[in-house]
């Protein structure tokens, strides 16, 4: 991103768990990330995140440092009760993938070549076919489904670059496709980047979305866990008190983490030589 770009991002987020997520409601997030993949250099990743993203997030790491270089956007009731807990308010709007990217395709008047990656075969090309209906203006190409593995990684890069994509779509799971993204895709392949998940099941009708009321109601979470509890009860029965209690950890602990940084910062000033510190000449003015 230039400066502009940057400085644009960096005000208009606030902090959940310690992680930065952008608090644009939805013209102004449509907008902005519209003039980001308009860019003639750099690189935007956009990656949304939900309240099971959040405690995956909190045990790993690696996953949190790649969404630390990304713009994130808040999805679902989980990101509002962090919020609200943390800030007071609930975030301007639901920018979750499934709604966000089909609006987002619509929005950009100016045709681009986008690219697909996740996925069954199947999938993924009926949901090719889906984006073009939704968006003709626009050139979309199935690059690869989501199991190529370790030993098709430098092809589906190779195809990448062979086709000068203004944006790239990834939806393999998460953090798998936000990891895979940080380790494998540059300025070169893409200006914008934008990791879904499950969206291709949900373009492509393979797995139903839940009624309008039902998502009106931001409790399209409990129509998932009806649809498939095998797969999902886990994550939800369970990960649901877990992420609440993970609210409520950080809000009591946020103080202590603002006094720790700041002793830390102090600290480090006291170790840096006199020369390097600011005269009170420079503190004054």
């Amino acid at each position: 991103m230039n400066l502009i770009a940057n400085f644009a991002v960096l005000a208009s987020r606030r902090m959940i768990f310690d992680l930065p997520v952008c608090d644009l409601n939805w013209e102004d997030a449509l907008t902005f990330i519209n003039e980001l993949a308009s860019l003639p250099v750099g690189q935007t990743v956009i990656s949304f995140v939900n309240a099971h993203n959040m405690l995956l997030m909190l045990r790993d790491a690696d996953y949190r440092d790649v969404l630390a270089h990304h713009l994130v956007l808040p999805d679902g009731i989980g990101l509002d009760i962090a919020s609200r807990a943390a800030h007071g308010v609930s975030f301007p709007a639901n920018l979750n993938g499934t709604d966000f990217v089909p609006a987002l395709l619509t929005f950009m008047e100016r045709p681009k070549r986008i690219g697909l990656i996740g996925g069954r075969p199947d999938v993924i090309e009926k949901a090719a076919q889906k984006f073009s209906e939704h968006a003709p203006w626009h050139e979309f190409v199935v690059i690869a489904d989501g199991y190529f593995g370790n030993a098709g990684n430098d092809h589906v890069k190779a195809e990448i670059a062979r086709q000068k994509l203004d944006v790239l779509i990834v939806g393999m799971g998460t953090p798998l496709q936000e990891k895979w993204v940080a380790e494998n895709i540059g300025p070169q392949h893409a200006r914008l980047v934008l990791t879904v998940g499950a969206l291709f099941d949900f373009v492509s009708g393979t797995v139903p979305r839940a009624p309008k009321l039902v998502r009106a109601l931001r409790s399209e979470w409990m129509f998932r866990l009806a649809q498939e509890p095998n797969r999902l009860w886990r994550r939800y029965v369970l990960g649901v008190p877990l992420f609440l209690y993970q609210v409520i950890r950080h809000q009591y602990g946020r103080k202590d983490r603002i006094l720790r940084a700041a002793e830390m910062h102090g600290a480090e000033m006291q170790s840096l030589p006199v020369a390097l510190l600011p005269s009170r000449d420079k503190l004054a003015s």
